[in-house]
C-alpha cells in the first residue's frame, strides 16, 4: 500500500466527514462514498433504476462534461494521497478521475462552495475498474473540502482523503482530549492488529462492537501486546479513560499507559515514564482514571496484558500557552493563500498588570 494510507481519512463519516452534493446520482446515492466499511456486492439485487450498486454512480452522460461529488472533510487537514475505490464497477467505472481541495471558514451553503476557486490536488489521471486507484498529493495545504471529479462519468464506491489534521487551535480550550484523532493524535505502531487496528480507539464517539476498537490476536507466547500514538499536542496529561465496553471474554487482564517528550530529545526506551502504572482493568467497563504526576508529553504508550481489546482510549490534558502558539502558527501557515488573512492574530488574552520591573 501507498505510504500515505497509514494516515487516516479526513473524509471518513466515522469523523462525521460528509458528502455535501453531487451534480448527479441517479443509480447510487453520493452518501455511500465515504462510509467507512468496505463496499459490498449482491449480484442478483436489481431496482427499477438497474442494478443496485454500493456506491456513488451517474447516468450514461450524453452531453459534453463531467460529473462530480464535494466531500466536507469530518477533520480539515494536509492531504497526502486520495483512494479511488471502484469495487465492483466494471463496465461502468470512470476511465479518469481529478481531485480539487478548497479552504473555507465556517459552514457555506453547499451551493456557495460550487461558485468558490478550488485549487487541484490530482491532475486528470486515468483509474481503473474494480480497483483500489492510488493517487499522491503533494500539496502542503490545509483543505476543509474536496472535491471529485469523475470523467466523463460511471461509478466509484469509496473515496478515501488520507492525510494529516491540522487542528484549529481556537477550538482547543481549556482541558481538550491531547489523544483524540480529530484533534490531531495520531497511532504510530503497534504489536498486533489482528482483528482490527488500535487506530479506531482514538475515533470519536463510544464504539458500538468490539469491532470499533482494538482487538489483537490470542498471544501464545511470552511478552504483551501494545499501541504508540502521538499527542496532537505537547500537553500535561491529566486524566485517562481506558474503555473495554463489550470486550467481555477477550479483555486485557491489565494496561499500563506510559507518555514521553520528544521535545527533550528522541523518543526511546528510557525516555518512557508512567502516566497509569500497571493496573488490573474490568471487562466491559468505562475505566477513567487519574494521572498522578504531571508532566508535559508529545507521545502515548498502551501495554495490555497479556493481549485483549479496547473500544476507545482517551487521554485528557492541559496546553500551555507556548504550545498553543506553535498550534497557531503551523495553523495559519499552512493555509491556501486565499483563506490565510483569517485568522491574522491569536484571540486576544487576557489583560495583566505589568510587574514593577517590566514598567
Amino acid at each position: 500500500m501507498p505510504h500515505f494510507t497509514a494516515y487516516p481519512d479526513l473524509a471518513s463519516r466515522a469523523l462525521a466527514g460528509r458528502v455535501v452534493s453531487a451534480n448527479d446520482e441517479l443509480f447510487a446515492p453520493r452518501q455511500s462514498l465515504n462510509l467507512p466499511a468496505p463496499a459490498v456486492h449482491a449480484v442478483d439485487e436489481f431496482g427499477h433504476l438497474g442494478k443496485v450498486y454500493d456506491g456513488w454512480e451517474t447516468r450514461r452522460r450524453r452531453s459534453p462534461g463531467s460529473d462530480w461529488a464535494i466531500v466536507r472533510l469530518g477533520v480539515p487537514g494536509i492531504v497526502h494521497g486520495v483512494v479511488v475505490d471502484t469495487a465492483f464497477f466494471r463496465g461502468n467505472y470512470p476511465p479518469q478521475i481529478s481531485v480539487e481541495g478548497l479552504s473555507v471558514e465556517g459552514y457555506p451553503e453547499d451551493a456557495v462552495l460550487e461558485q468558490l476557486e478550488w485549487t487541484t490536488l490530482v491532475e486528470r489521471s486515468a483509474c481503473e475498474g474494480d480497483s483500489e486507484n492510488h493517487y499522491e498529493v503533494t500539496s502542503d495545504r490545509r483543505w476543509t473540502h474536496v472535491r471529485l471529479s469523475i470523467h466523463p462519468d460511471g461509478g466509484v464506491a469509496r473515496f478515501r482523503v488520507h492525510g494529516e489534521v491540522v487542528v484549529d487551535p481556537r477550538f482547543l480550550t481549556t482541558t481538550v482530549d491531547l489523544l483524540a484523532l480529530e484533534n490531531g493524535g495520531r497511532l504510530l505502531d503497534t504489536s498486533d492488529a489482528f482483528y482490527a487496528s488500535p487506530g479506531n480507539l482514538i475515533l470519536p464517539g463510544r464504539a458500538r462492537t468490539t469491532g470499533e476498537g482494538w482487538e489483537n490476536a490470542r498471544r501464545r507466547g511470552d511478552g504483551n501486546d501494545w499501541a504508540t500514538f502521538a499527542l496532537a499536542a505537547r500537553g500535561e496529561p491529566t486524566l485517562v479513560e481506558v474503555d473495554t465496553s463489550f470486550f467481555i471474554g477477550n479483555a486485557p487482564g491489565e494496561v499500563r499507559i506510559q507518555a514521553a517528550d520528544a521535545s527533550a530529545g528522541p523518543v526511546g526506551d528510557g525516555s518512557w515514564w508512567d502516566v497509569v502504572p500497571r493496573t488490573p482493568v474490568l471487562v466491559d467497563t468505562r475505566h477513567q482514571l487519574l494521572v498522578g504526576t504531571r508532566r508535559p508529553a508529545t507521545h502515548l504508550r498502551l501495554d495490555v496484558y497479556p493481549d485483549g481489546g479496547l473500544t476507545r482510549l482517551r487521554c485528557f490534558g492541559e496546553i500551555d500557552e507556548a504550545e498553543r502558539r506553535r498550534l497557531h502558527d503551523r495553523f495559519s501557515d499552512s493555509l491556501p493563500a486565499a483563506h490565510r488573512a483569517f485568522p491574522a492574530t491569536m484571540p486576544a488574552q487576557p489583560a495583566r498588570a505589568l510587574p514593577a520591573d517590566e514598567v
